[in-house]
């Protein structure tokens, strides 16, 4: 409900975006006319105010709006009829301007008279000249219209484009998340099948601490951040749940050094390293245990974890835990880690540097 009503907001907002855009357009437009009523010497009759600002404010403002809504849309962005659309504009102009010229024509005492500054005598303009000059100003709002139009469409197609971008980008995760759970789901079932199988005591702690991960990949790392002792206690649990495989348990080394506590992180980001060490490494020699190291402070998460090969590994299917992790990596952290793996003879080394 959260989501939907932000969105709900982020659309009326995204609305409203144009039209205060009309709204101060106009107000400068209409504060010009009221300033040049105020500063005029003559006091101007309703009537003259009518003509001037009423008449005319009708005419410019279908000028802009019939280009705005009508010309430009159904002759440049649909049509690409270009030429017409030139045409059209012309066309526009001088039925306006032709429009313009008649009312002056029929109120030549208010719109064709002017006070000559040193004379002090009202004269008359000429009406060509007044023709021109409408021309020019019809021409004004016809590109202060255009320049709106384009300007308005080109945010909202930004907009739209960076809406997409994102809505790909968690629909990309989406997937890579659903593939993640099964994967180490479908892992686990096989080494809780193998202790069935033969009949081990374990089975039973082994269901248990399962259920245990299970509940924070489906229920806490729904978040989109977790706090990373959060994170570290789930790859403890995943360590546990591993070491019941082996008849004397498993050799593992898990260092922390830094401040793990009151720091976040994308969940699941660690798992999948330390199931590929177990997955493809050998787990189960003290002498060359595998060793996991995090150091975190305020500002970087240094991850580490090498685990020697094992040789006899026949496993020809792979799997989607590395790769997904770092398309993870490249999504989430964009130009905010380091990911360096070292694939020797005898062992396999990944280490992360996360900004956090």
């Amino acid at each position: 409900m959260v989501n939907s009503s932000t969105n709900k907001d982020n659309l009326i907002m995204k609305n409203k975006g144009p039209l205060i855009v009309h709204l101060i357009f106009w107000l400068f437009i209409v504060t010009l006319c009221l300033l040049a009523i105020i500063n005029s010497k003559e006091p101007a009759t309703s009537y003259e105010i009518l003509v001037q600002f009423g008449y005319y404010g009708i005419i410019n403002v279908s000028l802009f709006y019939i280009n705005y809504t009508l010309l430009i849309p159904e002759l440049i962005k649909s049509r690409k009829m270009y030429w017409w659309y030139i045409l059209a504009i012309t066309a526009l102009i001088l039925v306006m301007g032709l429009i313009k010229t008649v009312i002056a024509s029929l109120n030549s005492d208010i719109m064709l008279t002017f006070t000559n500054q040193r004379t002090n005598k009202k004269e008359y303009i000429d009406i060509t000249t007044y023709a021109i000059r409408t021309i020019f100003i019809s021409g004004f709002f016809i590109v202060i219209s255009s320049l709106l139009k384009f300007a308005v469409d080109w945010f909202a197609n930004d907009r739209i484009q960076r809406n997409l971008e994102s809505e790909k980008k968690d629909m990309e995760l989406q997937f890579l998340k659903s593939q993640l759970n099964p994967h180490f789901l479908f892992n686990s079932l096989n080494n809780i099948y193998s202790l069935a199988y033969q009949k081990s005591d374990k089975t039973a702690d082994a269901v248990l601490k399962l259920s245990e991960i299970m509940r924070y990949m489906i229920y806490e790392s729904n978040d989109s951040w977790v706090s990373l002792s959060k994170e570290i206690e789930y790859v403890r649990s995943f360590i546990e749940l591993q070491k019941l495989r082996f008849k004397d348990g498993a050799a593992v080394e898990l260092t922390l050094n830094g401040e793990i506590d009151n720091q976040h992180i994308v969940p699941l980001i660690l798992i999948s390293f330390v199931e590929n060490a177990f997955k493809h490494g050998v787990a189960n020699d003290p002498t060359d245990p595998i060793r996991i190291n995090i150091i975190a402070n305020q500002k970087i998460l240094h991850f580490s974890i090498t685990n020697k090969k094992n040789k006899h590994n026949k496993d020809e299917v792979g799997g989607v835990g590395l790769n997904n992790v770092e398309r993870r990596l490249q999504l989430l952290y964009p130009d905010r880690y380091k990911l360096n793996i070292v694939n020797s003879a005898t062992h396999y080394t990944s280490e992360l540097m996360l900004d956090i």
